[in-house]
């Protein structure tokens, strides 16, 4: 019986990797990725209606590129999508969390954020710690429609604005997931009350 040689094993080993039979990385592996590591709300969950809390997120960005731009944790209330009619969690499907999270934000109002700005590249990890304050709403908005709550952690374009007399602010224009390749996340808030 005659073996093959070894020439042949390499040219058949490279015919292989061309043809892809080793598969094509996760898109987690091949878009900008953010990921929770822990969150903590003063008080603790579930969160009253109506009240005051603070958030601390710890979070980290993986690069895929270059990403210039600001990262933005913050809480969010809809009364038109609820905790059901999405898949937000740290280890949840992240393409299909992508697109959930692109429909929260333009269908719901901010309770509370924080802001800052990244520059990112290939392979680079940051990690944030972060705090903000936010403002529950009621457990229904003034049609008696449920309102859900979510916590959020976006890329997007800003623009810094000035104001007289206050704080400073950035006006930040969410990042489409599709589009600029970069996988968001969330979860959704535990609120008295609350879907």
């Amino acid at each position: 019986m005659t073996r093959p040689s070894p020439r042949l094993l390499g040219l058949v080993a490279c015919c292989a990797l061309a043809a892809g039979c080793l598969g094509t990385p996760k898109i987690e592996d091949r878009w900008t990725r953010l990921d929770l590591e822990a969150v903590t709300f003063t008080p603790g969950q579930p969160l009253m209606p109506a009240s005051a809390c603070s958030v601390q997120v710890a979070s980290s960005i993986t690069y895929r590129k270059i990403v210039t731009g600001f990262a933005v944790m913050e809480l969010r209330a809809s009364s038109s999508i609820n905790g059901a009619q999405v898949v937000l969690a740290p280890d949840a499907p992240r393409m299909r969390m992508a697109e959930d999270i692109d429909r929260i934000l333009p269908n719901s109002v901010s309770l509370g954020r924080v802001v800052r700005p990244i520059t990112g590249w290939d392979h680079l990890i940051q990690h944030f710690d972060l705090g903000f304050t936010a403002q529950l709403p009621a457990a229904t908005d003034s049609s008696g429609a449920p309102v859900s709550v979510f916590l959020l952690t976006y890329l997007g374009s800003g623009e810094e604005i000035e104001r007289p007399g206050q704080s400073d602010t950035v006006i930040v224009t969410p990042f489409v997931s599709t589009q600029m390749e970069i996988l968001p996340v969330g979860m959704p808030v535990a609120v008295s009350g609350a879907p």
